[in-house]
């Protein structure tokens, strides 16, 4: 089969086995620890997405995609509801009364956002419902005053279902102060647990009895929470659905409420992807070290070559051929590592945890008690092209250099 000269040259000088071993071993080197570069980059990036997957499932599971709220108190939410629901992007709606208040019990108080929820709808825009560790969402009967609270909240109160608290909201007043505090008793009906902060800084209770701490009549409540079929796209679909409903409403999505963790999420995977990088970089430089060894080693063979008639260009392309060859080979083997791992790191954690008897990521300490991991072959895709890019640009100089040996002076003392 037919190859050119510069590939067949560069990928025998690649296979052969050198006299001088240590450039044998320089060479080995670059390889070993573009390979590593390339596993650790894949595996890291993996884990990061698995952790953003875990977060975006548990977080935005629980707080709106986007809500659409009245300038005042909605009468009918059910026509708001059919009518946001024509957007071919929204699945599902629920009615949603927020209150910011003060759970207070035993002389214990902490901050606490009220969700006002109807149980029957509140199922189809979030996993509530399937996030609970004691109660139902349907133990939350109009009148009653019953609440729902995180798994943080019950312990940091020591409450379990049966037990009573008492919010306290603010409520604006003629007096001079302006605001007065409002309370209401409430009863714990249920516990949730999503392993987020959510645990703690939220709690539900039925829409009629929300309406009632906000002195409204039963049916009213203040808005329509939706879920979306693409959840990053709330910022234009919420767009989209005020557009078209009015002045009279006014919408938000969960970037205005969580933006600001997700934004920090990934702002993280690429400050780490880019130190990661200088792992493969270090590598990479090596190869230049590799190349530059070999050309001093090779400046008889270049010399004859040339007296051949093997033009500058044909020789750099050998060392540039061979250099690709150890990058290459090295990218090659630390994505195959790097996907395997990515696959199965999971199992692993989890069969170090069963061998030692030690939980590494205990549930009592964090929210996530697996390591999880979610590989995109978009995110392999880029660690190749960047790694490949850096192999080849660490063989022009040692191959220009390469090109720029004279027969004469190279066979002076040969």
């Amino acid at each position: 089969m037919f190859r050119p000269l510069s590939v067949y040259i560069g990928s025998r000088y690649t296979r052969a086995k050198r006299r001088n071993h240590f450039i044998s071993f320089i060479s080995l080197t670059s390889l070993i620890g573009l390979a590593l570069g390339v596993l650790a980059m894949i595996l890291v990036l993996s884990v990061m997405n698995g952790f953003q997957r875990e977060m975006s499932s548990r977080i935005l599971g629980m707080v709106p995609h986007a809500t659409v709220f009245g300038t005042q108190p909605l009468d009918d939410w059910r026509a708001l509801r059919q009518r946001l629901q024509i957007h071919p992007e929204v699945l599902a709606g629920a009615p949603l009364t927020q209150l910011e208040g003060m759970l207070s019990y035993k002389g214990s108080m902490q901050p606490i956002q009220v969700n006002g929820i109807e149980p029957q709808a509140e199922a189809g825009v979030s996993i509530a419902a399937t996030r609970m560790v004691a109660g139902r969402l349907d133990d939350l009967k109009p009148g009653e005053f019953g609440v729902i609270i995180g798994m943080i909240t019950a312990r940091r109160f020591g409450l379990s279902v049966g037990d009573k608290l008492t919010l306290i909201v603010p409520e604006v007043s003629s007096t001079p102060g302006g605001i007065t505090p409002r309370m209401q008793r409430l009863n714990v009906v249920g516990v949730f647990k999503v392993g987020a902060d959510l645990d703690g800084s939220l709690a539900m209770i039925h829409r009629s009895d929300a309406a009632q701490i906000q002195r409204w009549q039963p049916e009213q409540v203040q808005g329509v929470r939706v879920k979306l079929v693409d959840l990053y796209r709330a910022p234009q679909v919420a767009e989209q659905l005020l557009a078209s409903l009015g002045d009279a409403y006014r919408a938000e999505d969960w970037s205005h409420t969580q933006g600001s963790l997700f934004s920090a999420m990934k702002m993280e995977k690429t400050m780490i992807g880019v130190l990661l990088m200088l792992i493969v970089a270090v590598a990479a430089f090596n190869i230049i070290a590799t190349l530059i060894m070999v050309v001093a080693d090779k400046r008889a063979d270049i010399a004859i070559l040339r007296t051949l008639g093997a033009t500058p260009r044909q020789i750099m392309a050998i060392f540039m051929v061979q250099g690709s060859l150890i990058g290459f080979s090295g990218t090659l083997i630390g994505i195959v590592l790097g996907v395997l791992g990515a696959l199965n790191v999971s199992g692993l954690v989890g069969w170090l945890e069963r061998v030692t008897g030690q939980h590494i990521f205990s549930s009592d300490v964090y929210f996530i008690s697996t390591l999880p991991s979610e590989l995109r072959w978009e995110d392999v895709a880029i660690v190749a092209l960047v790694t490949l890019s850096l192999s080849f640009l660490a063989t022009l100089y040692p191959a220009w250099r390469a090109a720029q040996t004279q027969p004469a002076e190279a066979l002076r003392y040969e």
